[in-house]
């Protein structure tokens, strides 16, 4: 294998496959990146056995062929040339990396030694989707999602498949994000639909490295789903088990409901929580019909403060209901309108958030245990 590559586009494309590179002693070929020709590009190939980063990238190929060698080693080569021009040479296991004035021989391994990505039994059957809205939809949930040794299935987020509609769910049991992609932004060949639980690493890949200007294709086998956009391709296992019936906490009344500017609700928490505890509560505090909702925290060292952010409420007054606050922020960050619909049932219930005047997300949060 003989190459030319431009130093940008390589150090693009070992970017992209560096999160599926393994730090794994027991298997040293993951702490590998395969190098290989196909149909005139050069791909980059990582991956732990859960995930595989695929990354097509441009070249000038003189000769073809294939090398696995040791990703870290040489991203900091291509990372530190100051050469705009890289000649790769494969001289059996060893790898010859020159610039104008640098060069560099690394030992690798042969290509069949590096593990197989598998492929999918029916490479016929897709969901076609705008990665904008794929990505911004996945977005809005990720911030729910934790990972739990405990309860591996809800270390990740729920891609449920309804043939009419995708629905992207996350929580840790103590907040839960819902978003639903109506079927008229998405086309598919699949017969049925289906359930798979994404792992957070996974998503959090698909928002990092898929382009937001080529469709996304999404394949599903039963095992593992395989991402595809433009020059990359992403691979993961799904998370065995099933998923919460998490549809059974969603409160579909409510005693009270307020209409809130978001930005306003946002700095109050902000300001407010400087003076929560340890538990990052802050409180808040709704009078019957009234036009303000008071956010409040006490700590018993530094003092209290209370901000008061105009409302228009509904039902049942409420008061010192506490919420950890990140956990409010991460849900109004979510919402993009300006003002958001807060719907309560008392302090031991959930509240649940919404966009006004869009039910495709809803954001569901606990009160806390004080």
């Amino acid at each position: 294998m003989k190459l030319i590559l431009f130093r940008d586009n390589l150090k693009n494309g070992l970017l992209a496959a560096e999160r599926a590179v393994s730090d794994s002693s027991h298997l040293p070929i993951l702490k590998n990146v395969l190098l290989r020709t196909v149909n005139n590009k050069i791909q980059l190939t990582t991956t732990n056995l859960e995930l595989a980063i695929t990354k097509l990238i441009s070249g000038k190929i003189i000769e073809e062929g294939a090398l696995s060698i040791p990703f870290a080693t040489f991203y900091n080569i291509v990372n530190n040339t100051t050469h705009d021009r890289i000649n790769l040479e494969r001289h059996d296991t060893s790898f010859l990396i020159k610039t104008d004035n640098y060069e560099a021989k690394m030992q690798g391994v042969v290509f069949e030694d590096f593990p197989i990505v598998p492929r999918m039994e029916h490479p016929d059957r897709y969901i076609e989707i705008d990665p904008v809205v794929f990505q911004d939809a996945l977005q809005q949930v990720i911030s729910a999602a934790h990972i739990s040794d405990i309860r591996p299935e809800i270390s990740g987020v729920l891609f449920d498949f309804q043939m009419t509609a995708l629905k992207f769910v996350a929580t840790d049991s103590f907040r839960l994000a819902e978003k639903v992609i109506d079927g008229s932004k998405f086309k598919h060949t699949f017969e049925n639909g289906f359930k798979a639980i994404i792992p957070l690493r996974t998503a959090q890949e698909l928002l990092r490295v898929i382009s937001r200007t080529a469709p996304l294709r999404v394949y599903y086998d039963g095992n593992q789903m395989l991402f595809t956009s433009d020059d990359v391709e992403l691979m993961s296992r799904v998370i065995d088990g099933a998923y919460p019936d998490y549809e059974q906490i969603i409160p579909h009344e409510s005693e009270t409901e307020i209409t809130i500017d978001r930005a306003h609700l946002m700095n109050a928490v902000k300001l407010v929580s400087n003076f929560s505890g340890k538990t990052n509560d802050v409180r808040l505090t709704m009078e019957p019909e009234g036009k303000v909702v008071t956010v409040h925290s006490v700590n018993q060292f530094l003092g209290e403060n209370k901000y008061l952010v105009p409302a228009r409420v509904t039902g049942t007054a409420f008061a010192d209901i506490p919420f950890n606050w990140r956990y409010l922020l991460d849900g109004l960050k979510s919402i993009s309108t300006e003002s958001v619909v807060v719907r309560m049932n008392g302090g031991s219930r959930p509240a649940l958030f919404r966009p006004t005047q869009d039910n495709s997300f809803l954001y569901i949060v606990m009160p806390i245990r004080v």
